[in-house]
C-alpha cells in the first residue's frame, strides 16, 4: 500500500481467522453462524416479552432490555466480518467498526453496574424501590450512560486516522479493535497506548470496582437477615446477573491484559478470548436470565406452547 500523504487513501485490513488453521475457516463459520442465530433469536424474544407483558415493565426487566438492545447492536456490527461476508476491510469502516465495538462493549458494562444499582436497591432498600427507580429516571440513567460511553469512545477513530499504516495490515482477528489497529501503524503510538489505557481504566476499570463495591454493601445487608431463607432468596435474585458479570468481564479484562504484556505464544489464548468476549455474552444473558428468573421464564413458556 502507499505511504504518502494521501497513502491512508488506499489502505485495507486483512482480516484474519485463526492464522495457519485456514483449511478449517468454513467449518468453524458453521458454529459461528449458529451462535448469531441463537443470540439473535434469544435477545428478540427477551425484547417482545418484556414490551408486550405490563408486569414486566419493572426496573430490572427494563434494564435487561437494554442489555439487549446492546447485545443486538455489537451482534449486528460484527456480524459482516466474523462470518467472512467481508475479507477486507477499508479503514473507514475499520474505525467505523472498532467505534461501535469499543462503543457497545462499554455501554454494556454500564448496564450492567446500573443493574447491579438495582439489586442494590431492591435489596438494601425495598421499601423506597419503586419511588427511586421511576420509568423516567431509569431512561435518564440509560441515556447518561451512553453519553458518558461515548465521550470517552469517540476520540479513538481520530486518533488512530492521524497516522500512515504503510506496514502489511494484517489483523489476527476478523474484526476491528483499537489495542490492534494502532500497532499497524508506522508512527510513535504514545498517545493512543496512554488514552487507550485510560479508556478502559474508565470503564472496565471502574464499573467492576463500583459493581463489586454495590456486591459488598449487599452481602452485607444479606447476611444481617435474621431468616436463612430469606437470605438465600435474597441472594438468589443476583444469581443471573453475577452470571453476566463473570462471562463479560473474565475475557474482556483478559484480552485486554494479553494484547498489551502478551507474547507470539499467546495469539491462541488471544484468539479465544478475542471470539468469546464478542459472542458469548449476547448468546448465554438470555439463556442466564429466562432459566433464573420464573416469571420471564414463564412468559417465554406460554409465547411458544400458544
Amino acid at each position: 500500500w502507499p505511504s504518502g500523504p494521501q497513502g491512508n487513501v488506499s489502505v485495507v485490513f486483512l482480516l484474519t481467522g485463526i492464522p495457519g488453521q485456514e483449511y478449517l475457516h468454513l467449518w468453524i463459520s458453521i458454529p459461528f453462524c449458529f451462535i448469531y442465530v441463537i443470540s439473535i433469536l434469544g435477545n428478540s424474544v427477551i425484547l417482545f416479552i418484556i414490551k408486550t407483558d405490563p408486569s414486566l415493565h419493572e426496573p430490572m426487566y427494563i434494564f435487561l432490555s437494554m442489555l439487549a438492545i446492546t447485545d443486538f447492536g455489537l451482534l449486528i456490527s460484527t456480524i459482516p466480518t466474523i462470518l467472512g461476508i467481508f475479507l477486507e476491510i477499508s479503514l473507514d469502516a475499520c474505525f467505523a467498526q472498532l467505534f461501535f465495538i469499543h462503543l457497545l462493549q462499554d455501554v454494556e458494562s454500564s448496564f450492567l453496574l446500573l443493574m447491579a444499582f438495582d439489586r442494590f436497591i431492591a435489596i438494601c432498600n425495598p421499601l423506597r424501590y419503586a419511588s427511586i427507580l421511576t420509568p423516567p429516571r431509569l431512561v435518564k440513567m440509560g441515556l447518561l450512560c451512553v453519553l458518558r460511553v461515548v465521550v470517552i469512545v469517540l476520540p479513538l477513530p481520530f486518533l488512530l486516522k492521524r497516522f500512515q499504516y504503510c506496514r502489511a495490515n494484517v489483523l489476527s482477528h476478523s474484526y476491528c479493535i483499537h489495542q490492534e489497529v494502532m500497532k499497524l501503524a508506522c508512527a510513535d503510538i504514545t498517545v493512543n497506548n496512554i488514552f487507550g489505557l485510560s479508556t478502559a481504566v474508565l470503564t472496565v476499570g471502574l464499573d467492576p470496582l463500583l459493581i463489586f463495591l454495590s456486591y459488598v454493601m449487599i452481602l452485607k445487608t444479606v447476611l444481617s437477615i435474621a431468616s436463612h431463607e430469606e437470605c438465600l432468596k435474597a441472594l438468589n435474585t443476583c444469581v443471573s446477573h453475577l452470571c453476566a458479570i463473570l462471562l463479560f468481564y473474565t475475557p474482556n479484562i483478559g484480552l485486554a491484559v494479553t494484547h498489551r504484556f502478551g507474547n507470539s505464544s499467546s495469539h491462541l489464548l488471544q484468539f479465544v478470548l478475542g471470539y468469546f468476549y464478542l459472542l458469548v455474552p449476547p448468546l448465554m444473558n438470555p439463556i442466564v436470565y429466562s432459566v433464573k428468573s420464573k416469571h420471564l421464564r414463564a412468559r417465554i413458556i406460554r409465547v411458544f406452547i400458544n
